[in-house]
């Protein structure tokens, strides 16, 4: 299955980096497309979110299927992609230098065939893109 992997730091203290990321419709103005929230998660552990990211009604739905706080956040597509299953993880940590460690994997088995490499290389833009919209976000 396709994965890419992406390491990254913040100069940002980790539990605003982790909020960033695991609430997406807060990083909606720094991206290309429009993050809703659609769907709320569990009250006490948000697991269960679903967030449509896309324009309008067009795009793909991800739902959070783990979190832990301030150190992982997992998910899934759940509509709206051509994939038979994609998984998207995110790992936090603390850096010396008092800034976050952010490590996002996202693995991706298509519905259509496509080439390893061509999906992986959109995988790593994808991700790229949404750790720019958390560095716009912090600034």
């Amino acid at each position: 299955m396709p994965r890419s992997t992406v390491e990254t730091v913040f100069d940002a203290p980790r539990d605003i980096v982790y909020r960033l990321f695991t609430e997406r419709e807060a990083v909606s103005p720094y991206l290309p497309i429009q993050v809703k929230l659609i769907k709320a998660g569990d009250p006490a552990t948000g697991v269960g979110a679903q967030h449509l990211l896309g324009f309008g009604k067009l795009g793909v739905t991800e739902e959070i299927t783990a979190l832990v706080p301030g150190e992982r956040m997992e998910y899934k597509i759940v509509k709206g992609a051509p994939v038979k299953r994609h998984i998207g993880t995110v790992d936090f940590a603390d850096t010396a230098e008092g800034g976050t460690r952010v490590v996002y994997t996202m693995e991706s088995e298509p519905s259509l065939p496509l080439p390893a490499p061509v999906l992986e290389f959109g995988l790593r833009q994808l991700t790229n893109q949404l750790i720019g919209g958390v560095r716009k976000a912090l600034r």
